[in-house]
């Protein structure tokens, strides 16, 4: 077995289901759960600022550059994995480094616009100080929209999951939980040597820092009343 896919992104990847999940649950839960609501909401606009920071400065497999791809190249692998015949990749294949895009600027999108919005009753996000009523509601109404867009791109990521097993015999899990992958699926060259884990320490709490000021300077919520 040969190490692929670092830490961080293993760690972020299922952290990221449990802010997805927990988000989620406690919306549902009414406005009595704001709170769970908006630390989850935390957790995910946290998590998606480091991926997409890791994309630029992770191990070799995290990298955008790495697994980004063009149409024709997508389109063709995707055809080749339909027929059975798609080559197995050391990290993310064309299709799924486009969803990891598609999924990493729709969840940093849903958590940021969630900061500055507010339920139409009493909670409003920590950031609502900062903006007006008016564009609150619009976030608000955009942020609702949006997790949407998150639920079709997490539902096409889970059948893509399994389109590989069934299709192309390619196990996409297992690898994201242990890190690991086959020697005879993956070339020396191309198994990873560390995790980086000093940078991701670095980073993670650069992000966690920012998003902590932001909250803790933002100007208290005016007294407001919605129409």
């Amino acid at each position: 077995m040969r190490r692929v896919w670092d830490l961080p992104v293993r760690i972020v990847h299922w952290l990221l289901v449990v802010g997805i999940a927990g988000s989620y649950v406690t919306h549902k839960l009414g406005v009595a759960y704001f709170r769970y609501h908006l630390w989850f909401g935390y957790l995910v606009v946290v998590l998606a600022a480091f991926r997409i920071l890791w994309g630029f400065f992770g191990t070799r497999h995290a990298r955008f550059t790495n697994f980004l791809r063009g149409p024709r190249a997508t389109l063709a692998y995707l055809f080749a994995m339909l027929r059975g015949k798609a080559p197995h990749t050391a990290g993310h294949n064309p299709p799924g480094g486009w969803m990891v895009i598609l999924l990493l600027m729709l969840l940093l999108a849903q958590g940021i616009t969630g900061l500055f919005s507010n339920d139409e009753i009493f909670n409003t996000g920590p950031l609502y100080g900062y903006i007006s009523d008016t564009l609150s509601l619009r976030l608000t109404s955009g942020h609702r929209r949006m997790f949407d867009w998150i639920l079709i791109a997490v539902v096409l990521h889970v059948l893509a999951v399994i389109g590989h097993r069934v299709f192309a015999g390619h196990d996409l899990v297992g690898p994201m939980i242990s890190g690991r992958k086959p020697a005879h699926l993956l070339a020396e060259h191309d198994a990873i040597g560390s995790s980086r884990l000093w940078l991701a320490v670095v980073l993670l709490a650069g992000v966690a820092a920012i998003v902590s000021w932001f909250v803790v300077q933002a100007p208290a919520a005016a007294v407001f009343a919605f129409e």
